[in-house]
């Protein structure tokens, strides 16, 4: 039986477990996206410098950023087992070969490298399990379904934020590496048990080969809009770390479970702004509010920041939460608006256009904290938002 554009043969419980598997695929990719960062604070007390260290870190996005499309399209043709499948089992072999070149004492030039090739073979896990979130739940139930699947970027900020940092102070870099191929190996399993392709509706004469993006605008803006919110996302994900450590001599042990702590809540979050969409019957009119709360505290932890008040840890915890929230939303947005045949692509370029920013941003906000202190960086992260908020486009018509 089919209602609301999703087929009922499955049990509820059987799409939940689907959810979790395409939650555990997405986790993988983002564990190595977001792990080397925590890499940073014994890289930079080993001489490296802290714009060279964020340099290695932003190695798997820059491989993102290179196939994510070509994934999507893929997906568009192929279907989201099939592909997860094949992305996975290579995300093992490349985060293998990076835990090898590691223990062999390898330049940085080649972990850099095989940090590239397993970005590049891991970008499928997002546009896919998007696909799987809107083939398999009905439009009043997407929002939260599409936020516990966007908990895999705070869960893997925790994951790694919890084991890398003290795992590289015990054992050195390697046992840190080893983290982001545990975790591979774990989602390939689940995605090799449980994951089954959603059925697609059969073509009309609105949907069969239309291109989204010629139909106006939204696609577009909603990139923009996810583009400039990203950059306070990195700036807190990349460098909270260091400023817990360096910045506020905490032990690495401590910053990781303050780390973990603070993306379970956001993690938490993100189902929360899902279901208030889903409530509220609007995807936008949430992220407008994400957007304008973001750039309030952003300000406020660079203004905290600035005068050393304790306070500044408060306001980065509540910052962490809110600059994750649209995520999920957007996603959701792209996927029901792109359609079944051109979600792939749509959700492909959302996240290429992100990792670039991120690629982008990393790098230029290490300067800034270089030459004039995390402070700077924070007030700096609080502009993005307020330019987000008059982007943020009006809903569209639905379309199931």
């Amino acid at each position: 039986m089919r209602r609301g554009g999703v087929d009922h043969r499955r049990s509820a419980v059987q799409r939940w477990i689907i959810l979790a598997s395409s939650l555990l695929a997405a986790l993988a990719t983002t564990c190595l996206a977001s792990g080397v960062a925590f890499l940073i604070p014994r890289l930079h007390r080993e001489g490296m410098s802290l714009q060279a260290a964020s340099v290695l870190a932003t190695a798997p996005m820059v491989g993102m950023v290179a196939t994510t499309v070509l994934w999507g399209w893929a997906l568009d043709r192929v279907g989201e087992r099939r592909i997860l499948l094949l992305s996975l089992s290579l995300t093992v072999a490349t985060t293998a070969a990076t835990v090898a070149a590691s223990a062999a004492g390898a330049p940085t030039w080649a972990l850099w490298l095989g940090l590239f090739a397993g970005g590049a073979v891991a970008s499928s896990t997002n546009g896919a399990s998007g696909r799987i979130v809107v083939g398999w739940f009905p439009v009043q139930q997407r929002g939260t379904a599409m936020g516990i699947r966007q908990m895999a970027q705070p869960l893997g900020v925790g994951v790694t934020g919890l084991t890398v940092p003290v795992l590289a102070e015990k054992f050195g870099a390697t046992a840190g590496f080893a983290v982001f191929l545990v975790v591979a190996v774990a989602a390939l399993g689940a995605t090799a048990r449980w994951i089954v392709d959603p059925p697609h509706p059969a073509a009309t004469a609105s949907d069969d080969g239309e291109n989204p993006y010629r139909r106006g605008s939204f696609l577009i803006r909603v990139h923009a809009v996810s583009v400039l919110l990203v950059i306070p996302q990195m700036a807190l994900w990349t460098f909270v770390p260091a400023w817990l450590m360096i910045g506020r001599h905490w032990p690495p042990l401590q910053a990781g479970v303050a780390v973990t702590a603070t993306q379970i809540v956001a993690a938490l979050g993100r189902i929360a702004a899902g279901r208030w969409s889903d409530l509220w019957g609007s995807r936008m009119r949430p992220i407008r509010v994400v957007a304008a709360a973001a750039a309030l505290l952003m300000a406020v932890l660079a203004a905290t920041d600035a005068i050393g008040s304790p306070l500044a840890v408060l306001v980065m915890v509540a910052a962490s939460i809110v600059v994750v929230a649209d995520n999920g939303l957007a996603f959701t947005a792209i996927a029901e608006y792109a359609g079944p045949r051109w979600s792939g692509r749509g959700l492909a370029i959302q996240n290429t256009s992100q990792y670039l920013a991120s690629a982008a941003v990393v790098p230029l906000i290490a300067g800034v904290v270089q030459a004039h202190g995390y402070a700077w960086a924070y007030a700096l992260c609080a502009i993005p938002p307020l330019v987000a908020l008059g982007l943020v486009p009006r809903d569209p018509a639905k379309r199931g």
